[in-house]
């Protein structure tokens, strides 16, 4: 009898850094500081989170590099999976962030304007160290990939954007849904769906989660891989434990704190 073992769903918390703080926004503007990155990832990792994700949200804008130091010091802090992204625009980038202590590195604006660079990664850290992050606006009947922060339209359309880019070697997708962000309205899961029967790679969705039940939508219905928030636990509206505790008892699969 075969066997079929079901990949435990992740929780992943999102510190978003400016300025060395710890911020969130609404639909990327109306930007305000929270706390510190090292303290706050230090607590999600102790709440039982199963990753962490940490983008230097001007980093790209502001044609800057990433804040390595940052990076060193929250993982001295954790033992989960942490991805880091923002301004990375080279394999050097990679290579900095990479031995700094993050597991995983996120690319956005670069790699749409250089797509090369997936390639280039992922023939020389590996796919699972590649991360292809997609900022997703809704134009009418498609998703348009924006990037620079989610201030620039490339006009390109995120299904085939996300196709491509796993063909180039991207081992995971994060989808960050811009009209969701920070309204707490539940993720875009029509988005999250459609990909999910496109690629064969991980797709973690951002932007929109408000209730449990916002998780447990995408999870399910959308059949994401994993659930990126960020005001619901920095604000402590949802606990990672009750939330893991509720996508258990509806039947996700999902490693328990």
């Amino acid at each position: 009898m075969e066997v079929i073992k079901v990949l435990a769903k992740r929780i992943i918390p999102c510190l978003d850094i400016r300025d060395g703080k710890v911020v969130k926004g609404t639909k990327f503007k109306d930007i305000k500081e929270i706390d510190n990155p090292v303290k706050l990832a230090k607590y999600y990792n102790d709440q039982g989170a199963d990753e962490l994700v940490f983008y230097d949200i001007n980093a790209s804008y502001e044609d800057r590099e990433i804040i390595a130091n940052i990076v060193k010091a929250v993982s001295e802090e954790i033992f989960i999976p942490f991805t880091v992204g923002g301004g990375i625009r080279s394999i050097d980038d990679f290579t900095k962030i990479l031995r700094s202590g993050a597991d995983k590195v996120s690319i956005n604006s670069a790699a749409v304007k250089n797509p090369r660079l997936i390639k280039e990664a992922s023939g020389k850290f590996g796919a699972q160290c590649v991360v292809l992050s997609i900022d997703a606006k809704r134009i009418d009947d498609r998703w348009s990939v924006f990037i620079n922060g989610g201030r620039l339209d490339t006009k390109v359309d995120v299904i085939s954007w996300a196709k491509k880019g796993v063909e180039l070697g991207a081992g995971e997708l994060v989808i960050n849904s811009i009209d969701m962000d920070g309204v707490k309205k539940g993720y875009d899961t029509e988005l999250i769906e459609r990909l999910s029967n496109e690629v064969n790679v991980p797709i973690i969705a951002s932007g929109g989660a408000g209730e449990k039940e916002d998780f447990y939508d995408v999870l399910n219905i959308g059949n994401g891989t994993g659930a990126l928030a960020a005001s619901v636990f920095h604000h402590k509206e949802i606990m990672i434990k009750d939330l893991k505790d509720y996508l258990y008892n509806k039947g996700i699969s999902i490693r328990r704190v």
